[in-house]
Parts: C-alpha cells; sequence; structure tokens
C-alpha cells in the first residue's frame, strides 16, 4: 500500500493550520513574492489542488496569513498588557505594550510587512478586522488615561496612532539595519515616556 504519512494532516482536517505554517516559513526565508499554492501543496505532502480548498486563489492565501498574523499579534499585545498587575499604571501598561509590538514586529519582519500592505487592500475585511482588534487595545489603555485624567484629549484613536508611529519607525529602523538591536528596548522606554509627557493635560499657569 502507499505511504500516505505525508498526506495525514489533510485527512484530520489540519490542512490550512498545516499550509499557513508553511507559507509563514517560506516567506520568511523567501519573501512574499515566492509564495505560491503549489510550493505549500508540496510542502504539506498534498495534491496540487488540495490548498484551493481553503483558498481560492493566492491572494486568499496572503489575506488568511496576514489576518492569522494579527490575530496572533493581538494576543501577544493582550498578554503583556494582563501581565501588568496595577492595572493604573498606565506607563507600564503602554511600555509593556510598546514592547510587545517592537518584539513581534522584529521577530517576524517579513509577516509583519505583509500584514501591513494587507491590511488596506480593498476588500480584504477580514484582515482589516483582525487588525483594528489588535490595534484598538492602546486606543483603550489611551482612553483609560483619559478618563482618570492622566491624559489629555478625546480622541483615544488619535492619540494612540502617535506612539504606534514611534514604534513602527523604531522597528523599522531596525529591520532596515539602521539601529543597533541592543539600543531597542532603551528606545521603546524612551519612545513611550516622551510620548507620556506630551500627551499630560496642560497644568494651569
Amino acid at each position: 500500500m502507499p505511504d500516505t504519512t505525508e498526506r495525514r494532516p489533510y485527512h484530520h482536517g489540519n490542512l490550512r493550520t498545516d499550509l499557513l505554517d508553511a507559507a509563514e516559513r517560506r516567506l520568511r526565508v523567501h519573501g512574499v513574492e515566492q509564495l505560491s499554492l503549489r510550493d505549500l501543496a508540496r510542502d504539506a505532502g498534498v495534491s496540487h489542488a488540495a490548498p484551493r480548498r481553503h483558498f481560492a486563489d493566492r491572494r486568499a492565501l496572503l489575506d488568511a496569513l496576514a489576518e492569522s498574523g494579527f490575530m496572533r499579534l493581538g494576543a501577544k499585545l493582550r498578554a503583556a498588557v494582563n501581565e501588568i498587575d496595577d492595572k493604573d499604571d498606565l506607563p507600564a501598561r503602554l511600555r509593556a505594550f510598546a514592547w510587545a509590538y517592537v518584539q513581534f514586529a522584529t521577530e517576524n519582519a517579513e509577516l509583519t510587512g505583509l500584514m501591513n500592505s494587507r491590511k488596506h487592500r480593498p476588500g480584504a475585511t477580514v484582515v482589516a478586522e483582525a487588525a483594528a482588534a489588535a490595534f484598538g487595545q492602546i486606543s483603550d489603555l489611551i482612553e483609560e488615561g483619559q478618563e482618570r485624567g492622566e491624559l489629555e484629549g478625546d480622541d483615544p484613536e488619535g492619540i494612540g496612532l502617535i506612539l504606534y508611529a514611534t514604534v513602527l519607525g523604531i522597528t523599522s529602523m531596525l529591520n532596515s539595519g539602521m539601529i543597533e538591536p541592543a539600543r531597542l528596548e532603551g528606545l521603546v522606554g524612551t519612545a513611550v515616556t516622551q510620548f507620556l509627557r506630551g500627551a499630560r493635560p496642560t497644568e494651569p499657569r
């Protein structure tokens, strides 16, 4: 009888997960241009037609990979913030959020690039929703700070975007080799400190 060991994940209903795992490995090594359903089918040990049961085409595969990335990122951000015992310690929670994002983005540079590009693709609703769920957490933190009078303004999403843009810039500089990895944690801490200093309510003179 033929050996069907390599096809077992498909028969067990795990092919979609296996394909996404294989896609992320290929993305990390070869970049997005080298991702194809045919190559992933070969990696998973299934027929060339089998992946289309889960992804209609390459575009659907890339969207699914980006969505999965945002879901993982959201879970990582949530876990980092929840590790802070003092729920009123806004600086510590923001630092935890920022550091968790930077860690994810530097450890998964190619995936992060794909995620950021796919969330703006017209029609990629599930990707945009996953991104909003992940980054909506920073708006929640900002809103809590505003309610306690620690931060000014009435636009938590817009204010949070400033901090996100800062850590995104730091991440991009590291991934492009402009700064050394040893500087990363210090820069993230400085970014959060400067953000909080600028976002504090103006004291009356």
